[in-house]
């Protein structure tokens, strides 16, 4: 029974997740109609791309909790008769706000100071980048490390320690992809001019 509850718990914010996203999908394309704005088009494009993707890694992760309905990820299974807490758990409201402020700060210095030594360049729109430095200033806050914030995690906490997609990612380093959009390369489709963001229009566009 237990796993049939976690199970329905991962399909509900799974859907929500999707849902979420055909929601923006549909408002940017309203406004995309109403201004005939050719950025927005781009934009609408970007967030298909992150739809489909984060939807092909939903069919992947539901397909294996299918293939082993009674496995729990060990992220959440107990350790010494006590769950695992996140970096966060002890902390107070206040301290986790505090906490992420620092973070968000650190991930937009990092982010902009890594743009100009890879001479890559962030997305036309701004709310891609900030969103993305949000995400993985609340995994530097809850897991102490910066994981790549687009992509589903069986094991948050073993994928942290493993360090492969902890950002700068290995596919980055190695071959400048990120699949964030974070970090674009001239040629890209999407990529602006700007090769700094300020934490300012960070919050203004992740909505912190």
């Amino acid at each position: 029974a237990a796993s049939h509850s976690i199970e329905n718990i991962n399909a509900t914010k799974i859907s929500i997740v999707l849902l979420t996203l055909g929601m923006q999908y549909c408002f940017l394309l309203y406004q995309q109609i109403t201004s005939n704005n050719s950025i927005m088009v781009r934009s609408i494009t970007s967030l298909l791309f992150v739809a489909f993707s984060a939807a092909a890694r939903t069919n992947a992760f539901v397909s294996h909790m299918q293939q082993s309905p009674t496995r729990i990820p060990s992220s959440i299974t107990h350790r010494n008769n006590g769950p695992l807490p996140a970096k966060d758990a002890n902390m107070s409201e206040e301290e986790r706000d505090a906490a992420m402020e620092k973070a968000l700060k650190a991930m937009t210095a990092f982010s902009n100071k890594y743009v100009q030594n890879t001479n890559t360049y962030y997305c036309e729109d701004q709310s891609v980048p900030a969103v993305v430095i949000k995400g993985l200033a609340e995994h530097k806050v809850t897991l102490g490390t910066p994981l790549c914030p687009c992509r589903f995690y069986e094991d948050k906490e073993k994928e942290a320690k493993d360090g492969y997609w902890n950002c700068p990612c290995v596919p980055m380093r190695e071959r400048h992809e990120c699949h964030c959009m974070l970090f674009l390369t001239e040629d890209n489709d999407f990529a602006g001019t700007e090769q700094n963001i300020s934490i300012d229009d960070v919050k203004k566009n992740c909505g912190f």
